[in-house]
């Protein structure tokens, strides 16, 4: 049965393993080394305690994820997060990234946050139209924001609301939020 669930420490090497490919083969990700199963693992911990951090499971098997973080550092941002999901390709264009994401905002709207803000290197057609079908719209792009592979790379900003309004108070960060 295909489920989306909080991701848990015992899931890091599924999804450094999901993550090494675009950070080896692919100017997706900007990193240039994959992080290790212990480094993804304190990622996760880290993000865990204040955002969301996803898994799309299937059958024992973590296909995908995706997760948010704060989307600048100053006091004013801490209503608005960036976004980022990952899939193995055998799950491409299935519904996974929809699914996610579905349930990423589901959770970011109950912690009481604004914005969503997602960076995709380009071209990148697949992200692009995962991101235009949640409701992302083009908002900008930064030219020759990365070296990667021998070459300069755009990076292109969307951006959607989770809610409207002013805010509801503080955002409620993810270990604090009460299960649903």
């Amino acid at each position: 049965m295909a489920r989306v669930r909080t991701a848990t420490e015992e899931d890091a090497a599924a999804v450094a393993g999901i993550y090494a490919p675009y950070v080896r083969d692919t100017v997706i990700s900007f990193e240039e080394v994959p992080p290790s199963a212990e480094e993804m693992r304190g990622r996760m911990r880290k993000t865990l305690t204040t955002h969301p951090f996803l898994v799309f499971e299937d059958e024992g098997w973590v296909a995908a994820y995706a997760y948010a973080t704060p989307h600048k550092e100053r006091a004013a941002y801490r209503w608005s997060v960036d976004v980022t999901a990952y899939a193995a390709p055998e799950v491409h264009r299935r519904g996974v990234g929809r699914a996610l994401y579905t349930r990423l905002f589901e959770i970011l709207l109950r912690q009481g946050f604004h914005a969503a803000f997602a960076g995709i290197t380009l071209p990148n057609e697949k992200s692009v139209g995962l991101h235009e079908a949640m409701g992302f719209r083009h908002i900008g792009a930064f030219a020759d924001a990365g070296f990667k592979f021998g070459a300069w790379r755009d990076v292109g900003w969307w951006g959607r609301l989770i809610a409207s309004g002013p805010p509801r108070g503080e955002p409620i960060p993810f270990c604090e939020l009460p299960a649903d």
